[in-house]
Order: structure tokens, then sequence, then C-alpha cells
């Protein structure tokens, strides 16, 4: 398979859209990532996966903590805003944060927001796979709906005709 089919076929796999978040020497840096997954319940661990090249891989290298917060289908502006390609840095208070338990900006607005500490990198490949071990979380807004990535856009959540036409 080459690399445009892969990015074909797995572009067809939806994901949720985040704001990977951190500080470092005083200034803070985020950067828009859907490549995060749950790995273990014991303990508790997340990962994110960071291109080599993206502007907040190195401050990612070199922090030991960093946040994860769960975009809703209204902040595509956010992750329009981590994405881009300019300096990491980012002024905030424009946007909108506060700092959570572990010192960490943590966007307002968000569904919910994990905190973690770093527990292991690993090569992967053009990206680094930076594993964290969860320790805070909050579901902020527990009705909010996701805002997802699907076919190199993004989507929203269909919504549910009635409770009794829900399937499990």
């Amino acid at each position: 398979m080459d690399p445009r089919q892969f990015r074909d076929l797995i572009g067809r796999f939806a994901t949720g859209v985040t704001v990977i978040t951190t500080e470092v020497d005083g200034l803070v840096h985020g950067m828009t990532a859907n490549a995060i997954s749950s790995v273990s319940l014991d303990p508790l661990l997340l990962l994110v996966c960071v291109g080599r090249e993206s502007r907040c891989h190195e401050q990612l290298l070199a922090s030991e903590r960093f946040a994860v917060n769960l975009l809703t289908e209204d902040q595509e502006h956010l992750s329009n805003h981590f994405a881009r390609s300019d300096d990491p840095t980012h002024d905030l208070g424009k946007i909108g944060c506060r700092v959570g338990q572990m010192g960490l900006p943590l966007l307002d607005g968000c569904l919910g927001y994990f905190e973690c500490t770093k527990h292991a990198e690993f090569d992967g490949g053009d990206h680094t796979i930076f594993v964290g071990r969860v320790e805070h979380g909050e579901l902020l807004l527990p009705e909010a709906r996701p805002l997802l990535f699907f076919g190199g856009q993004y989507e929203r959540l269909a919504q549910s005709a009635s409770p009794e036409t829900e399937q499990p």
C-alpha cells in the first residue's frame, strides 16, 4: 500500500478532535490532534501521536506534562487556530483558558480534559508516540456533542430521532 492509499483509507476512520496543551519555560504551547487513544485502565494511560515536523513536537519532548482538551462541535475555530503552522506559542487570553490542577492550560468550553504526566515516548516513524499517565480529568459538558474529523473535514454527529429509535 502506498502512503496516499493509506492516508485515504485511514481518513475514513472518524476521530474526535482535541487540542494538546503544555507549558515550557513560562510559554504556553498547543496543537490540534486527532491521533489520540486510550491505552490502559491500570494505570490510566492515553497516547497522542505527534508529527516530528509539528510546530509543537519539540515542546512536548521538553515537557514532562501535557493536557488533552476534548473539543465540542462548536469549537472548530479552536481546532483551526491550533492547527496553524506559525509560532507554537499562543496568547490564550484571547481564546479563554484556565489553569488546571497540574498548572497546565485548559481551554474554556471544552467537553472535557485530561491532565497527564509523560509516562513514555516511542519512535513512531515520522511521529513520536507520547504516552501520558492521566493524573486528572473531568467531563465538563456531558450533554455537549464532540467535534469530529472524517474524510479530511470536520463533521458532526447526527441528531437522534428519539430515545425509542436509538440502538445499542
